[in-house]
């Protein structure tokens, strides 16, 4: 039995997996992520290290923050200011000596939950709202990329939003008005001042309301038959977050139909279990 390996590089937190054929996770890690670049590319190895327990690994998949190029695997996420211009792929395969392969985070967990869950549907889109925001949209099981090879950054779109304290939205792109800098865990900390989990309930009316705009949106460019929502802010605002921004999507959007929103089943694992598939797709026969 083939054993992978899947990384999950966040803002906060790195969590590694040792996996099987069928991308079971068989032994995992977490630990808080180090600042310093050095100092969180020695934790990965060690917890490489700590989940393969000597075995040959065949390949190891990641999944991190944007902007990144995913062909040459050089990473830049923007919620890690030092890891900058990181030739990820090179690093890790002259380490491990096996296939490696990275792309952007919510990328990755859109191949998990489409794989792991088992969908069929033709035009998919996984939206992750944790530490910030992003989505990936698959067509035909396939992710898409724009020109270049871009990611579409959906978290970057500006939307007439509402909010109790505009002089606060600031997203950490520059640019103005981003549906980032409204609804992501970072962004709640800056306009309401404390975490997600806190808000009452006129706030999480304000976030679903922006959210639902950005749905609106993206539902109208992009026509997708199913978005669902993954991350810590997602899933910790549940059905309430939900139900607000479906009504915002369902009598906003008009000339094309509204797709299915849901939440994953995948929980906080999706971009875990999308990097192990990654990584048996980078180890495959060309």
């Amino acid at each position: 039995m083939a054993t992978y390996i899947g990384l999950d590089i966040g803002g906060t937190k790195l969590m590694v997996a040792a996996g099987d054929d069928n991308c079971t996770i068989l032994r995992r890690v977490r630990a808080p992520t180090p600042a310093p670049l050095e100092e969180g590319l020695e934790l990965l190895h060690q917890m490489i290290t700590e989940v393969s327990e000597d075995a040959a690994i065949a390949g190891i998949g990641a999944a991190i923050g944007g902007p990144l190029d995913a062909a040459r695997g050089i990473v830049s996420p923007l919620h890690q200011p030092a890891w900058r211009n990181v030739p990820l792929k090179q690093m890790m395969e002259a380490r491990w000596g096996c296939p490696f392969a990275v792309d952007v985070d919510t990328n990755v967990a859109a191949l998990g939950e489409y794989t792991l869950a088992r969908l069929k549907e033709p035009r998919f889109l996984y939206i992750t709202l944790s530490t910030g925001m992003g989505g990936g949209f698959l067509t035909d099981g396939v992710i898409y990329a724009g020109a270049g090879g871009a990611h579409p950054e959906i978290g970057h779109q500006a939307v007439p939003f509402r909010c109790a304290h505009p002089e606060r939205v600031a997203c950490e792109c520059g640019a103005p008005d981003c549906l980032e800098a409204l609804i992501s865990g970072n962004a709640i900390r800056r306009v309401y001042g404390k975490p997600a989990e806190q808000l009452n309930d006129d706030e999480w009316d304000e976030v679903a309301y922006n959210l639902g705009q950005g749905l609106r949106n993206i539902a109208a460019i992009y026509t997708p038959d199913l978005i669902v929502l993954g991350g810590g802010v997602a899933v910790g605002g549940g059905e309430r977050l939900l139900n607000g921004a479906r009504a915002v999507l369902n009598t906003r959007l008009t000339l094309v139909p509204a797709p299915e929103v849901r939440l994953s089943q995948l929980g906080y694992d999706t971009a875990l279990l999308g990097a192990l598939a990654l990584a048996r797709h980078a180890a495959a026969p060309a």
